[in-house]
């Protein structure tokens, strides 16, 4: 049921509970000071989460209140709480950027359209609730939220992690042991637990009966301070067993005694009354009509109400609501199945066929009995719809559903794959996993077979469970065969993106076998994905044949990318991206196609596939040394993990931040972070942690260590920084007088760069000469490598470079022309943080007689990275609204943030923003 307003408490007054108000009269004072924010309260049936929910209520008289109470029957019905929730605020729905008003519109089937991304529906809620807080605060109150559907859950729940400044409150009660798949975790989650016995003793001592102090003592013991099962029991006792005559049960298993309670309560009423409870309880809450309707095809009165009521079944004021939630629970549950699906059957019956096709298609198999075709087709029909609303999990549910009364099994075969790969999209790999074991014995044939291998494999992706994914996507291709060639190689493009990231921890193949195999594969070379495909058979050939083969591919798809855009990307696809842009030099490439993904990603509400870009996206910030700006894509990624419960999030992602701003400890411990996450056959990690190393090692000047980590990675040559290991490596083989490194590592940047072409790769290379040569040749190198470094993106390469000229023209005596090189890298690495670096720099400084002082920090570094972040997008041009739709917030929050960097900065506008954080203003046109 929907109530807007207030829905005044009954019964006995509250007792106790302060913890558990002072949590709520903090989130409404937060909600009246203009500030959002969200609580949930779990406990056992009967702990008084209800009652709590009444309490808020009661207290927020000048806040608009809506209360939804979910229902069990209802939970397959996916965004249909979401629907009942924000159906008094629709027709502001107009007000919402395009992107969210038509993924919201599709989600409650308002509008035909593609599938709606779920994050975007969840944007679309909160920006909607949002807009309408703005009028009058707003708090929201929902009861029973375990039978949420997930849908609903899954949108309520990113709603709730996303409030920030919102004048907007929301009040989750959950019932404890029914799993509500962790959405509400990242929340403030209360624990309602019984009450203490001095105020149980209080609660007792409300109820109009004697009872005897020991038996009263027993109750509160046997209870466990539950407050619906002291006063159930003191109601439902008989007058000896309260005055201590007669014995209490022993034990007083609360959750079951209350229902026991319950259901004999419901058995004594008229079996007319007993129909029409059940039919309340199976019927939509919020939709009385179709109740009455279902219960004139049931001969029932509406006179059949008033014994329940009389019991204290259903609520007087309102004679169609149970008195608590359990007690709907307790009927549904305790119904003979005959009776639930005579009860169904008249739902159906009533249910519009084309308005309400879902409900009445759920309704039917709800009252149907073994195989019946007719039923499996009308779920499969719904689950089409559901489908095309993005309601992905209500998809899985109808096609399992469908499945149960399919009597072909090739059929029932087909709709259990189709049911695990919507269990896919919707995130939940364990009961994809459900599915295809349900389908295993009717799998028949390779295609089918395929799709059941490349699920599994899918699965342990979203685990993050890389080793075996390779050798099962290369069973599929084995399976299937000749009989699909763009089949066959979408298996393989996908197991050699598992191979790369697993790297020698694959296990049933390796990384060179899969590699081989998508080279021998054909594919269509007119694909629309052509771009994506070239980029993933040049890195397929880069492992299998040698860089020389496979950088020229490489070149042919960025340069494709760079000219006919990125379609059908993904976010395995931005993990590829970065690996062959790294492995040409070719960071203005990596720079720009990051960027296209980026800004499609947050187009499409692709809140998965943005978060693995912002990693890309920080790694080139770092080479053009703007630490700040990656740790504002680093600190976006931890909000949409936290956001989202996407695996893959930690410290190891910032390995190379800390490694260049000299923190060791997280460093270490992000390392140790690599370790575990090679347990699950992350082996590229193991390199990438290496690399980090490497760089921290050569800014403390420890040249041994260094080589020992580069080496590793320089023998393993993984596309994603094997080729940047070389200068590194070959500068540590230089100062430890290692030339066997030294060589094999310069022979390895003779061949490469050359073929890359890029600045990038000829500054590197023009490095590599001038740390092995001597006199004018290595000057002119230098000079070289610094002027070629200087084209790009680059500040963090270019000053690196600097540093070892200057250290070079130390060595030769040349003072005024080291100072030079070293007060511009000491300037660098000290602007960017680069704290091990610009401490060498400050060295060598002091060593040719200059001082160099210490770096203080300015301003605009006091701003946090969310605050730099919305700073930085306003000073382009980007208005509040524009901001928030990019971050996945709203407009309100944008504007607090902004707030703030004014206070920080000492600023009055937005003019003033570009010039105090050291950034361009907006283009603006000639």
């Amino acid at each position: 049921m929907v109530w807007n307003g207030v829905q005044h408490a009954s019964g006995p007054p509250m007792v106790g509970r302060h913890a558990e108000r002072e949590a709520i009269g903090r989130l409404l004072d937060a909600v009246r000071d203009g500030l959002g924010g969200a609580l949930v309260l779990t406990g056992e049936p009967g702990i008084g989460k209800t009652r709590l929910l009444e309490y808020a209520a009661t207290r927020a008289a000048e806040l608009r209140v809506v209360r939804l109470t979910a229902v069990e029957p209802e939970t397959g019905l996916g965004f249909g709480a979401l629907h009942r929730l924000l159906r008094p605020f629709l027709n502001r729905t107009g007000r919402l950027p395009g992107p969210q008003r038509a993924a919201l519109d599709a989600a409650l089937g308002l509008v035909s359209g593609p599938p709606a991304d779920r994050y975007l529906v969840g944007l679309a809620t909160l920006t909607l609730l949002s807009e309408a807080a703005a009028d009058q605060p707003l708090l929201f109150l929902l009861d029973d939220a375990q039978w949420l559907d997930r849908e609903s859950a899954e949108a309520l729940a990113f709603t709730a992690r996303r409030l920030h400044a919102d004048s907007l409150g929301l009040i989750f009660a959950v019932r404890d042991g029914l799993g509500d798949k962790g959405l509400f975790d990242a929340l403030s989650v209360h624990s309602v637990t019984g009450l203490p016995e001095p105020e149980a003793k209080v609660l007792l001592s409300s109820v109009p009966r004697r009872m005897d102090a020991d038996v009263t003592d027993r109750i509160v013991a046997g209870t466990g301070g539950n407050p619906l099962a002291l006063l159930e029991l003191a109601d439902a006792l008989a007058a000896e067993q309260l005055s201590g005559i007669a014995p209490l049960p022993d034990p007083l298993p609360v959750s079951q005694l209350l229902e026991g309670h319950f259901r004999r309560l419901v058995r004594a009423l008229p079996p007319e009354t007993g129909t029409l409870l059940l039919l309340l309880a199976a019927a939509p809450s919020d939709d009385t009509g179709m109740m009455w309707r279902a219960a004139g095809r049931l001969a029932l009165s509406a006179r059949a109400v008033q014994p329940a009521v009389a019991a204290g079944i259903l609520d007087r004021d309102t004679p169609t609501t149970f008195r608590h939630p359990l007690i709907r629970s307790t009927v549904y549950a305790g119904a003979e199945p005959g009776e639930r699906r005579r009860v169904h059957a008249a739902l159906a019956a009533v249910c519009d066929a084309v308005r309400d096709a879902d409900r009445r298609a759920w309704h039917r198999a709800e009252g149907a009995e073994g195989v019946d075709d007719g039923v499996a087709d009308d779920l499969e029909a719904a689950s089409e719809r559901a489908r095309s609303r993005g309601g992905y999990s209500q998809q899985a549910l109808f096609l399992s559903r469908a499945a149960e009364f399919t009597s072909d099994p090739d059929k029932r075969a087909e709709r259990l794959l189709d049911a695990a790969q919507a269990h896919l999209m919707s995130g939940d790999a364990p009961a994809a996993g459900t599915a295809l074991d349900l389908a295993g014995a009717d799998i028949r044939g390779p295609v089918m077979r395929t799709r059941e291998l490349r699920m599994r494999a899918t699965a342990q992706m979203f685990r993050i469970v890389v080793a075996d994914v390779p050798a099962m996507l290369m069973d599929a291709v084995t399976r299937l065969g000749p009989q699909d060639p763009r089949l066959t190689w979408e298996l393989l493009r996908e197991a050699l993106h598992a191979a790369l990231v697993a790297h020698d921890c694959t296990r049933g193949t390796s990384l060179t076998e899969v590699a081989a195999a998508a080279v021998a594969a054909q594919h269509d070379p007119d694909s629309a994905v052509r771009g994506r495909d070239l980029l993933m058979e040049g890195l397929a050939r880069r492992v299998a044949e040698g860089y020389e083969h496979g950088a020229p591919v490489l070149r042919t798809a960025l340069d494709g990318l760079l000219s006919g855009g990125i379609r059908d990307a993904n976010s395995p696809f931005a993990v590829m991206l970065s690996m062959a842009c790294d492995d040409l030099w070719d960071v203005r490439a990596g720079r720009e196609l990051a960027g296209r993904l980026a800004a499609a990603d947050r187009d499409a509400g692709a809140l998965y596939a943005l978060s693995i870009t912002l990693l890309v996206e920080a790694r080139y910030e770092l080479w053009d040394g703007r630490f700040k700006e990656a740790e504002v894509r680093y600190a976006e990624f931890d909000d949409i993990v936290a956001a989202t419960g996407f695996l893959g999030g930690g410290d190891f992602n910032r390995l190379h931040l800390f490694a260049l701003t000299g923190r060791e400890a997280e460093l270490r411990a992000a390392v140790r972070g690599t370790a575990e996450m090679r347990g699950v056959g992350h082996g590229l990690l193991r390199l990438l942690a290496q690399h980090a190393l490497t760089l921290f090692e050569l800014g403390q000047g420890r040249y041994r260590q260094a080589t020992k980590h580069a080496r590793a990675v320089f023998e393993e040559d993984p596309p994603a920084c094997g080729n940047l290991v070389l200068p590194l490596l070959i500068e540590a083989g230089v100062r430890t007088g290692d030339r066997a490194v030294v060589g094999e590592a310069l022979a390895r940047l003779e061949e490469r760069a050359p073929l890359a072409g890029t600045p990038w790769a000829l500054g590197t290379l023009a490095l590599g000469r001038a740390l092995t040569a001597d006199g004018d040749e290595a000057e002119k190198f230098y000079q070289e490598s610094v002027e070629l470094l200087g084209q790009g993106p680059l500040g963090l390469e270019q000053a690196r470079t600097r540093l070892l000229f200057g250290e070079w023209l130390r060595r030769r005596k040349r003072r005024s022309d080291a100072r030079k090189q070293l007060r511009a890298a000491y300037e660098s690495f000290d602007a960017f943080g680069a704290v091990p670096y610009a401490e060498r720099a400050r060295t060598e400084l002091l060593a040719t007689g200059e001082k160099a002082r210490r770096r203080t920090e300015e301003t605009r570094f006091d701003l946090t990275p969310r605050e730099r972040q919305v700073a930085s997008m306003a000073a382009s041009g980007l208005t509040n609204g524009e901001i928030a739709t990019q971050l996945f917030v709203t407009a309100s929050t944008v504007e607090f943030h902004l707030n703030k960097v004014f206070r920080k900065l000492g600023i009055t506008s937005r003019k003033q923003i570009p010039r105090a954080i050291g950034e361009p203003g907006p283009a603006t046109g000639d």
